[in-house]
């Protein structure tokens, strides 16, 4: 019996590692698809917008955007736990109402967190009139990231969040009064400007990583498993029962 389950053990592991390899490459073909989105993507003329776009923004995410309109400073977040080399801050998100009456985010860029405990305090970082931003267009997510903090659900009489962990735009609608559309701008750097708040924007890297040589590693470890750990516990139980005594 013991002999038996061990090598139900082996097998187990040995599917396990297998698995893990396949999950692997399952990675590596995601990651090729994003790889040549952002290719066809970023290579796409930018496109301009004044008013809600035929297009589907969220087929568009690394797009290069020129949006035209007014900010609308009431409805603002800021993201919390952001760093700009070693000072705490937020990165403040605004809608930028559009000339049809719907809106799009435009993440303005990092505030540091001294100084800005409430949105009244943002205020100082208006920018009034019609103004035209440039930049990326980027998703939002729904989830955080493995680890990451969930943002908070409203409490009774809370009508609004004006601290968030994550860009959740499904979220962020049911608080913006005007329609926002389905993506939000991260603005081209600005290195000549001097005070926050300072755009930032997330560097795409074209690479496929390690999937396919993490998958080559578990096949491996699969292989071992399955042809070595019978062999194994067969040389053992031979050397049991097969050997004569002396």
């Amino acid at each position: 019996m013991k002999w038996f389950l061990s090598l139900l053990f082996i097998l187990a592991g040995s599917a396990l590692c297998a698995r893990l390899g396949v999950w692997q490459l399952d990675r590596l073909a995601q990651k090729r698809a994003e790889n040549a989105h952002y290719l066809a993507v970023s290579g796409l003329p930018p496109l301009e917008i004044s008013a809600a776009p035929a297009e589907d923004l969220a087929a568009m995410e690394y797009r290069r955007l020129t949006a035209t309109g007014q900010y609308d400073f009431e409805h603002q977040i800021a993201l919390r736990n952001h760093y700009r080399e070693t000072e705490l801050g937020y990165r403040l998100l605004t809608p930028l109402v559009l000339a049809d009456g719907s809106a799009i985010l435009v993440e303005r860029g990092w505030i540091p967190a001294a100084g800005n405990a409430t949105p009244a305090d943002w205020r100082k970082y208006d920018q009034p009139g019609r103004v035209t931003v440039s930049g990326i267009l980027r998703l939002g997510r729904s989830q955080p990231e493995i680890g990451g903090v969930p943002d908070p659900t409203l409490q009774p009489g809370q009508t609004r969040l004006d601290f968030w962990n994550i860009v959740s735009l499904e979220r962020l609608a049911l608080q913006i009064p005007a329609r926002l559309l389905p993506a939000y701008i991260q603005p081209d750097l600005d290195e000549s400007r001097a005070a926050p708040p300072y755009p930032a924007q997330e560097q795409y890297e074209v690479t496929e990583r390690n999937h396919f040589s993490y998958a080559l590693q578990w096949f491996s470890f699969s292989a071992i498993l399955l042809f070595g750990g019978p062999l194994f516990l067969y040389r053992q139980w031979a050397r049991r029962h097969l050997t004569p005594d002396t």
